[in-house]
């Protein structure tokens, strides 16, 4: 996950300045010096670096801090705010014309940066916004681009344009308007095509676009694998063509997070979406105080609620208060052992979740559910009738072969996952508190943090 080692790093740094009573000068010279290298492994820019470590020594070393009554959080505040200064401050949306116009979004960058797969996913969530989207298809050179970005738009349950690869992009381009015209569409995404590397003739292609029809919006997608060089394409995107924003994409790899601080500060872009995976709903808003305390390793409860609630934003009502209902009660059955899986998924997986959590951060993977035998646990379930999932009651010897058999594993595994739900229903029964309350409910984090949270010996 991206930012993971800087945020170990820079939380070791963090933990010496919390054990100290007070802070000298040298101190926080030192912990900034720790910081500064934690930050330039991280493969952000050197400029930005060098003008972060100024701004926060100069606010750090002060007579406020060193004589706090707590410096060392006093620091991490500086620190936190500094950063979220660095990535933008305020979160920016693509910046689209009233309903009864069409606003039109060119899509660019370099090839493999996600740009296609991304262009989907915009026009998903500004679906969901109510507008009326069409996905063009500009990228006439590489194979199948067309056939990928119109079985997305399939997926996405959203408007096509494609003029075949013997057109030129600027006329797919004046074409797609002229679609949108006739269509009712109000929003025009171009998907344009990308190279392995910067050359001249792509960035014609782009002004060329520009120059033929008003772009209102022009997004640079960038790949966060690829560290420092995405800041540098970025660059070089914005001298050449001129952008008005930036989107990362696989921010759920193994990058080292550099692009993400530095981006802003380089270009003066904002960044407007981080792609968190591959699937065409991962596309989450980039909100950059959240994303600094995600660093700092202070979690991002908002973030975590906004996943829930989008992840529940379907689910029928009459059924969310019959749960809402059974769990209050400490009713708990199999069927809403499954609904917690289901929202865990929804919501990226439990590490996902973990990781969104204050001081959850660092909890290593072998001290969470192994997430096969989460599987595991689920076929388990899928292979029992109905009525065995309503009414846990109902299981005998037979029936529990019979579901070992049926989900492909042991009748021990079968016996143990069974009784630890028993012994979960009997601590639901006692403390009701698990249950949500008056606000929980099972629809918003109730039933998951109740069925998922409310006890390791459960898996």
């Amino acid at each position: 996950m991206a930012f993971e080692s800087l945020t170990d790093k820079l939380q070791n740094v963090f933990k010496n300045l919390r054990s100290k009573g007070r802070l000298t000068e040298e101190d926080v010279k030192a912990a900034l010096k720790e910081v500064k290298m934690a930050l330039l492994e991280a493969d952000v820019s050197f400029k930005v670096v060098k003008q972060f470590i100024g701004s926060v020594q100069e606010r750090a070393v002060g007579e406020d801090v060193l004589n706090g009554l707590n410096p060392g959080q006093m620091v991490i505040k500086i620190v936190n705010e500094e950063m979220t200064s660095l990535m933008g401050s305020e979160t920016t949306e693509i910046s689209l014309l009233p309903i009864n116009e069409i606003t039109v979004i060119m899509m660019c960058g370099l090839q493999g940066a996600g740009k296609t797969t991304t262009a989907a996913k915009i026009a998903g969530k500004l679906k969901m916004k109510g507008r009326k989207p069409l996905l063009v298809a500009g990228d006439i050179y590489r194979p199948a681009a067309v056939d990928q970005l119109q079985i997305n738009a399939g997926k996405q349950e959203v408007d096509f344009f494609s003029m075949g690869t013997d057109v030129s992009p600027v006329e797919i381009a004046k074409g797609s308007i002229e679609h949108a015209r006739k269509n009712g569409n109000n929003v025009v995404i171009l998907d344009t095509a990308g190279r392995l590397q910067i050359d001249e003739d792509m960035m014609k292609e782009l002004t060329d676009i520009k120059e033929a029809v008003t772009v209102h919006q022009t997004l640079l997608v960038v790949d966060a694998m690829t560290g420092q060089d995405a800041v540098n394409v970025a660059s070089e995107f914005n001298e050449k063509v001129g952008i008005d924003g930036i989107i990362l994409s696989k921010m759920d790899g193994d990058s080292r997070g550099g692009a993400a601080l530095s981006a802003k500060a380089v270009t003066g872009k904002p960044i407007l979406y981080v792609g968190m995976g591959e699937k065409l709903s991962d596309l989450e808003q980039f909100y950059p105080d959240r994303m600094a305390s995600r660093i700092l390793g202070m979690g991002d409860v908002l973030s975590l609620i906004d996943k829930a609630v989008e992840a529940n934003a379907e689910r029928d009502a009459e059924k969310d208060r019959e749960m809402t209902s059974k769990m209050k009660k400490g009713k708990i059955d199999f069927e809403m052992y499954l609904e917690s899986m289901k929202q865990m998924r929804n919501m990226g997986g439990l590490s996902s979740i973990m990781g969104m959590l204050p001081g959850m951060g660092k909890v290593s993977d072998d001290m969470l559910p192994d997430e096969k035998k989460l599987a595991k646990m689920e076929a388990i379930v899928l292979s029992m009738t109905p009525q065995e999932r309503q009414n846990p009651k109902l299981m005998n010897p037979q029936r529990k072969f019979r579901i070992a058999k049926g989900s492909g594993n042991d009748i021990a595994d079968v016996n143990r996952f069974i009784k630890q739900f028993e012994q979960m229903q009997k601590m639901m029964k006692q403390m009701p508190g698990l249950m949500g309350g008056k606000r929980g409910g099972f629809g918003k984090m109730g039933g998951l943090g109740s069925m998922l949270g409310g006890g390791r010996k459960f898996f």
